[in-house]
């Protein structure tokens, strides 16, 4: 098995120290393991699992959701079992299919657990898998410096959510699927059910189904932001009476100022974009 290690996911030396102990742990069972660590060069994740020679029977992302999406497109021509080993801010994918978290319990999985398919889906020309967003969301996603990322997790998005408070200037995003045209300030596109880490904000989203779940968050101003901030951690985000739900395979998001567009934790785009359910799934080792 291939082990591809994004150094910059993370807090780097415990993420270097969980490796390790993986890859010892793989080497116990029986496995042959090659661990590439990618390098500063944008895109070498994504080259890296390119390039990944056919004698590999698993290939491991192992980083946060930037590198599960970077390796996920890189063997988008010659899938492949993926694995996961995370070492992310937040490892939306890992939290999904439950993963466990110590070095023991990763190398289990990696080494025996069954490959099961996952759906992704493409914005932008590029596949993401857990969620994509357009509005206050990306705006914050491309503010984070990625140095306080690495140093301080989920604590580095405090201050770009701040100064986006307080420069707030009211947008709004069209979102068009299956004829309907629907406005929201804010759309999160969701594959599975966790959004920013452990908190809920599409209930019924799987990442097993070839369907997409686009929350709307129709109101827009300071005060709304706080307001879905607040719901989304007391986890009632999807109850409010201005979020909507809807489901379908593709939708077209437009805004009349082109602004960034996410896709797991990283910026793919911006406004307008399509956004649909991939033609192929990916297989994935899950508990």
């Amino acid at each position: 098995m291939l082990i591809i290690a994004n150094p910059a996911a993370g807090r780097a030396r415990s993420g270097s120290l969980l490796t390790d102990r993986v890859i010892a742990a793989l080497e116990r069972r029986g496995c042959a393991v090659v661990l590439r660590r990618a390098g500063a060069a944008l895109g070498d994740v994504e080259r890296l699992a390119r390039e990944a020679e056919p004698d590999f029977d698993v290939v491991v992302a192992a980083g946060g959701d930037g590198t599960v999406n970077a390796v996920v497109n890189g063997l988008a021509a010659a899938p492949r079992p993926l694995a996961l080993l995370p070492l992310g801010t937040v490892n939306l994918l890992a939290r999904e299919i439950g993963l466990p978290r110590h070095a023991e319990g990763l190398a289990a999985v990696i080494a025996t657990a069954p490959s099961r398919p996952i759906w992704p889906a493409r914005v932008g020309g590029r596949l993401f898998v857990s969620v994509a967003s357009g509005g206050f969301d990306a705006e914050m996603v491309a503010a984070v410096d990625p140095r306080f990322k690495r140093r301080f997790g989920r604590l580095a998005f405090v201050w770009p959510i701040l100064r986006g408070l307080w420069r707030y200037r009211a947008s709004e995003i069209s979102l068009r699927m299956d004829g309907i045209e629907h406005r929201a300030a804010l759309v999160v596109v969701a594959k599975g059910r966790y959004y920013a880490g452990p908190f809920v904000a599409a209930p019924a989203a799987r990442v097993a189904d070839p369907v997409l779940h686009l929350v709307l968050l129709r109101r827009s101003g300071r005060l709304a932001v706080l307001r879905y901030l607040a719901a989304l951690v007391l986890g009632v985000l999807p109850r409010l009476r201005d979020v909507v739900i809807l489901r379908g395979a593709a939708a077209r998001l437009s805004a009349d100022t082109p602004g960034p567009v996410e896709a797991d934790g990283e910026i793919v785009a911006r406004l307008p974009v399509d956004i649909a359910v991939s033609d192929n799934p990916v297989p994935l080792l899950q508990p």
